[in-house]
Parts: C-alpha cells; structure tokens; sequence
C-alpha cells in the first residue's frame, strides 16, 4: 500500500480527446483505490468469518471498509497464488470461449441433474445450500450503470439484462422472487436474503458463503472490473446451474448472452480479452467446486444414519443450549455441562461426544415410551405445545426425533458412528487464507480534501477509485438537507418549486403537486415573443449541462440485492432504467444530452476522464447542484427518505414553461431539442414521472404506517419533504438571495428547532 500524492493542478493543461459518441470503451483505465485510514483500520477490523463478510458486503453500502474487503477479494479470488501475469495468455475470440464453457456446461449439467433428481431430503439440503448463491445471480449488473460507465455500448447491453433479472420493473416477476418460488414449491422458506439469520437458516457453509463474497465484491466494484463482470455473467448465465437445480426456465437466453459476449470482445483490446477470458475460466471453476461441495453434501446426506442426523440436529442447537437444562442428567453428567464447551466456547476446549452422548441419552428414562404412538417419550414430548423443547426444533427435525426414539424403543441399538464432516472445508480453507493474504498495490492511502469542485466531481463519478470520500459526501448532502429547510417557511415565493411546510396526507400531497403544476409549470407559459441570441442560449444551457451528465444518477444505487422489498424501490428502479432509455442506447438520457452537446459544437471529455477537470465550457459556480446530487445517491439508505423527496421536485421540473421555452430558443438556434422533448414527455403529472414520483412517496410512507405505526410517518415525512426542498434550493437563488438578505425569521427558528 501506497500513499496517495495530491491530485495535480488543473485547467487545460493539457489537451484532451474529446468524447463522442459511441462509447466504445470496454474498460476504465487503471486506477489506485484510496482509502483513509479510518477505512483501512475498519477493514482490517472486520470478521475474517465468511459469514460475516457476506453479510457485511450485502448489508452496509454506504462506507469504506466493504469497498476495501471487495478488492482483496477480487484480487484473492482472481490471482490467488499472487501471481497477476497468471492466466490466459492468448487473446481469444468469441468462438473459442463459447467453445470452453460449453463444453464445461455438458459436465456440469450431468451433475446438476443428478442433484435435482435425488430423493427429497438431499435435493432438499442441497438447494438449501446453494440458495445463497442462486439468490444473488446476477448482483454484478446492479451498479454497472452509474455516471462513470454511461453511455457506454456493452454497459446498456447489459443493463439490458439487469432490467430483465429485475423483472422489466416489477420484481415480483424477477429472478429472485420466481428463484424462491422455486425453492418454497421444494418446502424450503427462508428470510430474505438480506436478514441477519439468512446464512444461518440456508445453513451455508463457509465456502458457500466465499462463492457469495466474489459475486457481491464484483457488484461493489463492476466499473473497475468491467471486463470481469462480462465474464462472470456471460459464463454463469450460460452454464445455468441454477437453472437445472431448480428446473426454471433460462432468464437469459443462451443466444442474447452470446451476442453480447461478441459485442464486448469487438470493443475490446487484448488486455481486456484476456481479463474477461480469466474471469470466465474462474467462473467455470467456481462452478465446477460448488457443485463438487454439493454433490459431496447429498451423498453424505444420503449416507447418513438415523442416529448420525439426530447428533446433526443436536449439533446445531446445542450453541444455544446454555444451562437452563437445571438438573436433567444424561449417563452420569449435567446436560448443561455436557453443552457447556457450544454454549460457552471459552470456558472449554472441545465440542461435546455426540456418539457418547446418544449412546447415554437412548438408555435414559427421556426415550421410554409414553402413549400409544410410536415415538411418544418424555423427549419428544418436551417438543410438544407446552414442552421446555417447543418452538425449538423444526418439523422435520421433530420428525427426525420421533423416528429415532421409536427404533430406539424397538429394541434396536446400533453402533452410533457420526462421520465428520469435512464437506467443503479444504477448499473453504484454501480461499480463506488467499483473501487473509491478498494486499493489492493498487490500495493507497489518502487523507486529503479535494482541491475544488472540479475535482470532488471527479472523485464523486468515480467513487468506486476514491472511497475516503465519502465521509465528505454524506457531511455535504446532511448539510444540503438542513440548510433548505429554510425553504419550509419561505418556499411558497419559488417560480418553479413551493417547499413550503405543510402536514402529509396522500391527499395533501397530491393536492401540492397539483398545485404546483399548474400554478408554476403551467399556467405561467407563454411562447416567448424574443429570441436570445446563440450565446446567451448556449450560457443558459450550459448551467444545466453538468446536472444532464449525470441524468438519473440520485437513483442508480437503489437496485441493489436485497433491497427489493419495498414496492417503492421497484417504482423508482422502473424511473432509473427510463431515464437510461432501458437500455436501448437512442433514448437513453446521457447519449441524448451528449447529442445536443454535440450540436451546439460543445466538446468535452467524459466525466469520467481526469480531463474533464480541465475544461472551460462549463461554469464553475454551478457544480454544487450536481454534487449535491452525487453525493446523495452514495447513500441510498441513510437518504432513502431525501432521495425520494428530490425525485418530485427533479421530475415535476420536467413539465411546463422553463421546458417549453428552452425547446423555443434551441430551435431557433438549430441546435437539438431531443433531450428537453424528452423531458417533457416523459415527466408528465397524467402518469409519467412527475405522477409517479408521487405514488412512490405516498407508498413509502404507506408502508412506514403499517409497519411503525401512524406516529413514525410524521418524522419521515419531514425528511421526504426536505428532500424535495434540496432541489428547490439550488433552482430558487433569486428567492434564497432575498430571504437571506432578510432579517431571522422566528417562525423558520422555531420550526427548525
């Protein structure tokens, strides 16, 4: 690790490349990941257990330690020996690659058959293993989208895909919802993938759980390792694993993820071919080692006796068995200290004798019969409604127990021999100590402010290479959402926006933006009677260009896996993928603005070149309202509420007079109106965007009364509605100008208190 220098002085100077359209690029350009050293000492802090990587990657997305654990983790799971030259060498092409995994996927679907056709109790556990797996297929593409990638040519392919997992906008048609319908139709329930006890329900074991590492490290990562995301998603759609285990039908088909596969390698150069090429032979590995690790599962499974699963269930409850067992005895000990060395870890040195202690427990008084049916003891009992046991084992597990105890009341006394159980545990072991050891030399530490705005943007489009400033960026976006409260009391003087307070109700909200709409975007239309001219027109579009750059990004972080819960989340992923034209590169939003760029004879790099630092076409007064905008969407969670209060004002904005009169003045110049007509279709307050802004607050807000209470909605809505206030503060200086001139108002004093 390095430390990072100063970022270097800018303003042209030197010259830059223009971007034009297509983008063609198949893969950033190499950068250090700067960390501070707050974030390096918390990932060095973090759980070396998969488990709780897993969890971490899955759970927090909003910091620098899981962005650190993501690139060891590529870097362990892509070069684990440390060797970086390692890997293909060759170039190859489409054919020979659809040649590999194809033929790696006649192996494997023979296996993944056999699994599937196994008796219910080994499918069982097997599909109950591979859950956390399945349930992530496709996580790579949730951020492939994002300022830094748009509007590149293989990204919208992509996103393509990503819309079609996602189920065209409704989730519950997507691949996760119809995946889990698939293993609920095998009696397997588990909680969303996203809970704490999820790994532990699935009983994922650690090498199930690193597989579900690399997936979730490359979608904290996909616009550094754009190459390797191609890779994974091309070879793990193809072999379609999941596909055969659960049998669901393809949700990709094998000809679509061919084509793109040949889009990508005619985009990229030899080092990017042999990259995607690594990532596919990893991929054909991995694959080939978890179906390996389940197949070793169902046979020892199968193989299991009746004895040998009973110790299995015990196995698996005895770390919460503590002492409340009193003073029951099995043979001549203490139940509670026969389990002390589960429940109490330091205070032993080893697990107990389960052979020992079933040997004891089926000539003790618990397993003597007594009822009529068969199984009926003192133990299974216990089980029972009322029982000290109750609630404690499952149904399966009860049954597994009656069984037992009625062999064992049947006279029979096998020898009880419990085989260990070692499925997995090399491999796990072996990629566990890669990822302890992996140290990439692309990881710097960097504890510097950003210069200027220029480059905070840099680093905000490109945030994926500078982690260390996001502590910045939510200090920014918090101090943005108080300082337009003001706007609380004085909002109803806006010309295009009224933030105004006032009490929620859906009703009261509708009736807002009504009201807004026709009083502010509407009403006030009249078709201009004079024309600026060509420079005035140009400066005027060009306050508005930076914020166009990054069209959509305040939601490009909300379509994450496990976090498709809310209807909400469904409705304002189905106004991103609009926004990026769903994936169809001649509506998409970016490649409309950098068309009006280019017809106005505007060249710029792209932002996210460190050219775009030095140019001069742009004001630099007016990056804080794109800023605000990226630093709010790297923090979906802590501003879900602001987010969805910005996303009204942003796409209300798109409607009436300021909309119309711009198309007027472009027209007149020659210059391309696609992006405004754009707009103005599209954020309609019939249904369009500006309508459907709406809904999604007032379902947010819906599902916060149902599920804290008519109370909590008072609290959310104030941060909805100061979201909404943020964008009114940039688009309102005149108004800001005057109530700033004033003296304190104590209403605005006592409101904000």
């Amino acid at each position: 690790m390095t430390t990072a220098p100063h970022a270097h002085a800018h303003r042209r100077e030197r010259p830059f490349v223009p971007f034009v359209l297509p983008d063609t690029i198949a893969a950033l350009p190499r950068r250090p990941f700067a960390f501070s050293r707050a974030g390096l000492d918390a990932a060095a802090a973090a759980s070396p257990d998969p488990g709780a990587l897993y969890r971490l990657l899955l759970r927090e997305q909003e910091s620098e330690a899981p962005l650190l654990l993501a690139r060891r983790i590529l870097d362990a799971f892509l070069h684990p020996d440390g060797d970086h030259g390692s890997g293909p060498q060759q170039a190859p092409d489409t054919g020979d690659i659809a040649t590999e995994v194809a033929e790696a996927r006649r192996q494997l679907a023979a296996t993944a058959r056999s699994l599937r056709d196994l008796d219910p109790e080994p499918r069982r556990a097997v599909l109950l293993q591979r859950a956390p797996v399945t349930l992530l297929a496709g996580c790579w593409l949730a951020t492939v989208s994002q300022p830094a990638t748009q509007p590149s040519v293989i990204v919208n392919r992509l996103f393509t895909h990503h819309l079609t997992l996602r189920g065209n906008g409704d989730t519950r048609r997507g691949l996760t919802h119809l995946r889990r319908r698939a293993l609920e139709n095998e009696g397997i329930h588990l909680p969303p993938i996203a809970a704490v006890d999820f790994l532990d329900k699935a009983r994922a074991r650690p090498l199930t759980a690193l597989h579900g590492c690399f997936h979730l490290a490359l979608a904290r990562l996909p616009a550094n390792f754009l190459p390797e995301v191609v890779g994974v998603h091309y070879a793990f759609h193809t072999l379609g694993t999941d596909d055969l285990l659960t049998a669901t039908p393809p949700p990709l088909s094998e000809d679509e993820l061919g084509r793109t596969l040949a889009t990508y390698l005619d985009l990229a150069g030899p080092d990017e071919r042999r990259r995607l090429h690594h990532a596919v032979r990893l991929t054909l590995d991995l694959e080939r080692e978890h179906l390996t690790l389940l197949t070793e599962l169902a046979s020892r499974q199968t193989g299991l006796t009746l004895e040998a699963k009973v110790a299995e269930i015990i196995s698996r409850h005895a770390p919460m068995a503590g002492t409340q067992h009193g003073s029951v005895r099995v043979g001549d000990r203490l139940m509670s200290d026969i389990f002390r060395s589960r429940s109490h870890p330091r205070e032993a040195s080893a697990p107990p004798d389960l052979a020992a202690f079933l040997t004891d427990l089926r000539a003790s008084p618990y397993l003597r019969p007594t009822g009529p049916g068969h199984g009926d003891c003192r133990l299974t009992d216990a089980t029972k409604f009322g029982g000290p046991m109750f609630g404690i084992l499952d149904e399966r597990e009860t049954a597994t127990l009656r069984a037992w105890a009625a062999r064992v009341q049947a006279g029979e006394r096998p020898v009880i021999e419990i085989p260990p159980d070692t499925v997995g545990r090399e491999q796990a072991e072996r990629r566990a100590t890669a990822i302890a050891r992996s140290a990439p030399d692309d990881i710097v530490l960097a504890e510097t402010e950003p210069r200027d705005h220029r480059e905070l943007f840099h680093r905000l489009v490109n945030i994926e290479n500078f982690p260390h400033t996001l502590p910045l960026a939510a200090e920014r976006a918090e101090r943005c959402f108080q300082d337009a409260e003001i706007l609380f009391v004085h909002g109803s003087g806006g010309r295009y926006t009224d933030a105004s307070w006032f009490d929620y109700s859906p009703q009261a909200l509708y009736e807002r933006a009504e009201r807004i709409y026709w009083e502010k975007l509407i009403e006030p239309y009249r078709p201009l009677r004079d024309i600026p001219d060509r420079d005035e027109v140009l400066f005027r579009q060009s306050t508005f260009y930076l914020t166009y750059l990054i069209d959509g990004a305040w939601l490009h972080r909300l379509a994450r896996p496990g976090h498709d819960e809310r209807d909400s989340d469904a409705m304002l992923f189905a106004i991103y993928a609009d926004e990026m034209g769903n994936g169809d590169l001649r509506k998409n939003h970016i490649t409309l603005t950098h068309r009006v760029l280019a017809s106005a004879g505007i060249e710029l790099p792209h932002i996210r070149d460190e050219a775009f630092m030095e140019q001069d076409e742009l004001p630099d007064d007016l990056y804080g309202f794109a800023i605000q905008q990226l630093c709010m969407c790297l923090f979906p969670d802590r501003f879900y509420n602001e987010i969805i209060g910005y996303n009204l004002a942003i796409e209300m904005f798109g409607s009436g007079e300021m909309r119309l009169h711009e198309i007027q003045k472009l027209r007149h110049h020659g210059i391309d109106t696609c992006y405004e007509q754009a707009h103005l279709t599209i954020d309609n307050f019939s249904a369009g965007h500006a309508k459907q802004a709406a809904d999604i607050i007032v379902s947010h807000l819906d599902g916060v009364r149902r599920l804290l209470g008519e109370a909590a909605v008072a609290g959310e809505w104030r941060r909805v509605w100061r979201g909404y206030a943020s964008f009114a503060y940039f688009l309102e200086q005149p108004l800001l100008k005057k109530v700033t001139e004033d003296p304190p108002d104590e209403a605005l004093t006592e409101l904000v208190i």
